[in-house]
């Protein structure tokens, strides 16, 4: 997790107003842990005008309008995605890795999502994905996503330099 902070920490050195996009599905198991990153966040960062959560939820280009509105110079999307490693591992997904790597359950493909928030607001975007037990419906959320979400939201508190 050092390595992932530090990555982060970088990405963000310039920022001046971040926007994080929470995606999932809060009936899908561990497929919610977008969402809980964002209810962490939202609820121990207290500058709105430099830091806001979106709840993208299954249908994140939804939320796109408010995005704009809203012009952060750096946009940071979290959700569920099967990558490399174990339950629970965090990971910035990399652009050129985003058409490899399957997130969860929403409607609109993450490189579409993406192309279109650079083009419409010129932000830089980073994709934070995290491995999940399980996103069958109804079921629920497994100890190693709570557990990964509380060292996440940490981690991205940490990495802020607009907090």
């Amino acid at each position: 997790m050092e390595n992932f902070k530090q990555q982060l920490k970088t990405k963000l050195q310039k920022a001046s107003k971040i926007g994080l996009l929470a995606v999932g599905s809060d009936l899908r198991a561990d497929d919610v842990a977008g969402l809980l990153v964002a209810e962490a966040l939202k609820k121990s960062i207290k500058n709105p005008r430099k830091f806001k959560t979106f709840f993208g939820a299954t249908a994140p280009e939804n939320v796109t309008g408010e995005i704009r509105v809203f012009n952060p110079s750096h946009l940071i999307i979290v959700d569920a995605a099967e990558i490399k490693g174990k339950v629970g591992t965090v990971k910035i997904i990399e652009e050129e890795e985003i058409g490899g790597t399957s997130f969860s359950t929403h409607t609109l493909p993450t490189k579409i999502l993406v192309d279109y928030l650079r083009k419409s607001i010129g932000c830089e975007v980073i994709i934070i994905g995290i491995k999940p037990k399980s996103t069958k419906f109804g079921k629920p959320v497994s100890r190693e996503i709570k557990d990964a979400v509380k060292r996440l939201a940490i981690a991205i508190k940490a990495a802020l330099p607009v907090t």
